[in-house]
């Protein structure tokens, strides 16, 4: 796992698996972790990395409900999860689903965990929206169209983007069961003027890059999608799993 400081506020966690994306952000005495890492190890040593830089978690975020970015209760059991409406509306219609997927991510690699995964219903958050941290607000945008939820995170006073599964540079657009391109193409719409003016974008797979860089992979998804059925892959996203995901997408549209 690394973590890597992207603002005095700000610090930006990857995980070894799938290079998922994890993000704590304060303001004043409070802090917010926003998705999760995947292994247990990573989990554990969470709160460490909080304490060591005097982040008081108070609650915890997630972009969507794929089981991968749902797992920081395993490091903060007692604080809150909030979530978008479509988000919590997701996990109450597939009951057990994000605990079935760890289960089978666990079992094919030997992985332990302390207990199974609790997820207790989450706070619905308004989204388009608002959520405070301190002194200072978050904007809540919508994300669909990888899945059938979810939302982006704009720390504006950081100027960070915390993007879930959009913008990454190591996974191509992926069409998740309840996406669509065009819900795709409607959030790289909405998020496109946030790129513009971020420092940062944390993806939900790949790290953190800078906002020249995301504004290029925007303007490479956009086109990728634009062109499905018969578009080429991303230069840079053109491997073996990539070209899987891009015959997934072609059989869902």
């Amino acid at each position: 796992m690394r973590a890597v400081g992207l603002h005095e506020d700000v610090i930006a966690v990857t995980s070894r698996v799938f290079a998922t994306g994890c993000v704590l952000v304060r303001s004043g005495g409070e802090a917010f972790v926003i998705d999760s890492p995947v292994f247990p190890d990573e989990l554990e040593i969470l709160p460490a990395i909080a304490a060591q830089a005097e982040f008081e978690v108070v609650g915890l975020l997630a972009t969507h409900a794929d089981w991968d970015h749902l797992l920081g209760r395993y490091a903060f059991p007692d604080a809150p999860l909030g979530a978008a409406e479509s988000t919590a509306a997701r996990l109450v219609n597939e009951p057990g689903r994000a605990q079935g997927k760890l289960r089978d991510f666990d079992d094919e690699l030997y992985v332990s965990r302390p207990s199974p995964l609790s997820l207790p219903g989450p706070q619905r958050l308004d989204v388009p929206g608002y959520v405070d941290i301190g002194s200072e607000t978050h904007e809540l945008h919508p994300a669909h169209g990888h899945t059938v939820d979810g939302m982006a995170v704009w720390i504006p006073w950081a100027r960070v983007l915390v993007a879930g599964d959009y913008l990454s540079p190591v996974e191509i657009p992926m069409l998740s069961p309840g996406g669509s391109v065009a819900a795709y193409l409607a959030t790289l719409n909405r998020l496109e003027p946030l790129v513009e003016q971020a420092e940062w974008v944390v993806p939900g797979h790949g790290g953190p890059i800078d906002g020249t860089r995301a504004l290029a992979i925007l303007r490479e998804d956009r086109a990728y999608l634009e062109g499905l059925p018969d578009a080429p892959l991303p230069l840079a996203r053109r491997t073996k799993e990539q070209r899987r995901i891009h015959g997934e997408n072609v059989k869902r549209i």
